[in-house]
C-alpha cells in the first residue's frame, strides 16, 4: 500500500474516499483512532492509503478534483 493523501481535515478525507469509491479504487484510512491519544484536537493528520497498483489512477482522480497530494 502507498500513502495517497495526508490531511488534518476530515472533510477532505471523506471527499477523497467518496471519489475513490466512485472510481472503484479501494482505500484504507489510517490513524483514525489517534484522536483518542491526541484528545480530539485534530493535530495529527489522517492518512489515506491505496494499493500500489491503483496509486497512479487514484492520484489522477485527486488532481482532477483539486485535492492536493
Amino acid at each position: 500500500m502507498k500513502e495517497l493523501l495526508r490531511s488534518n481535515d476530515p472533510t477532505v478525507i471523506a471527499f477523497a474516499k467518496a471519489l475513490l469509491g466512485g472510481e472503484g479504487i479501494d482505500c484504507f484510512e489510517m490513524d483514525v483512532n489517534m484522536s483518542v491519544l491526541e484528545g480530539s484536537i485534530g493535530i495529527l493528520p489522517r492518512r489515506l492509503m491505496v494499493a500500489s497498483a491503483d496509486y497512479d489512477r487514484a492520484a489522477r482522480a485527486m488532481r482532477d478534483n483539486d485535492i492536493e497530494l
